[in-house]
């Protein structure tokens, strides 16, 4: 499988801008999977997504309670991260206590934030307004602090298969900077920055609907996360809430979710403003390159 995957980055190192490769994915008689450039008879093509999406619909919630016709608007963040949210209340009729206008609020972790107080403009009559809720893990107003990354895993030597602004998959606004490692599955996973872990996945086999796979997400102290995405299924040794410190044992290395073989796909972002955003970062040690194939990567 590693192999495979040495092939498929050894194909993408021809790519001259950032516009992707049409990579062909093909299995053989004998089950053999191959990855070519060339469309083959009975190939598929490979599809990249943006690998890092929040799902935290059943963590950031809006709550209207309602008392004698009056409205309180809380917004509830269960997540161990701060959480950025926006609150737009349109198309009012009949209300009190709100214009037309955005509500910009960092909820802090594992707490609720009162965010409006409608009352109805006539009394005894009902009020109407539609509510819209945006929200992004993290603080904006944080500022990253400059750090040397440890390797986050034990073994190797691995090499790097795509580093960062990758033409495969390294070209979304989440994941421009981040650095894919190839390495065999069950390699161990370890916190390369202390930190609070955020969320996981355990549950994923195969490529799954979710194209990160299995993951770990930690909050570091200076508001940026550091995301180990694509884990071998049931091997996250680590819950949501638990601190970790460098060295921590997380997960092992896997080939889930959108994933073209098996490798870590490690990745440092911060709320850009509403929205995750990849930051550069360095590895305290050199790692090779395969070499590289991301388009003026490193």
């Amino acid at each position: 499988m590693l192999e495979r995957c040495l092939l498929l980055c050894a194909l993408l190192l021809t790519a001259q801008s950032s516009a992707a490769l049409t990579i062909y994915k093909f299995t053989d008689a004998n089950g053999v999977v191959s990855f070519t450039d060339r469309p083959t008879a009975g190939a598929t093509v490979v599809v990249p997504r943006e690998r890092i999406v929040e799902h935290l619909e059943k963590q950031v919630h809006l709550n209207i309670k309602k008392d004698k016709g009056v409205h309180s608007l809380f917004v509830r963040n269960d997540t161990y991260a701060p959480v950025e949210v926006e609150l737009q209340v349109t198309a009012l009729k009949n209300v009190l206590g709100v214009t037309e206008q955005t509500i910009h609020r960092v909820i802090p972790a594992r707490s609720a934030l009162r965010l409006a107080v409608l009352s109805p403009r006539q009394a005894g009559k009902a009020l109407s307004y539609t509510p819209k809720l945006r929200y992004s893990l993290g603080d904006p107003g944080r500022q990253p602090q400059g750090y040397s990354y440890p390797l986050p895993w034990q073994g190797g030597p691995f090499r790097l298969s795509q580093g960062p602004n990758g033409a495969f998959s390294h070209f979304g606004i989440k994941s421009r900077y981040a650095m894919d490692i190839a390495m065999p599955e069950g390699t161990p996973i370890i916190a390369a920055r202390a930190g609070t872990v955020v969320k996981t996945e355990n549950g994923q086999s195969g490529h799954g609907a979710d194209p990160s796979g299995n993951f770990v997400r930690i909050l570091h102290d200076d508001g940026t996360m550091g995301v180990y995405l694509h884990l071998m299924r049931g091997s996250v040794s680590v819950k949501e809430g638990q601190h970790v410190v460098v060295g921590s044992a997380l997960a092992r290395s896997g080939n889930t979710g959108n994933s073209s073989g098996p490798h870590l796909h490690f990745v440092v972002q911060r709320n850009g403003g509403l929205g995750l955003e990849s930051i550069p970062y360095r590895f305290a040690e050199r790692v090779d390159s395969l070499p590289n194939f991301a388009v003026g990567g490193n």
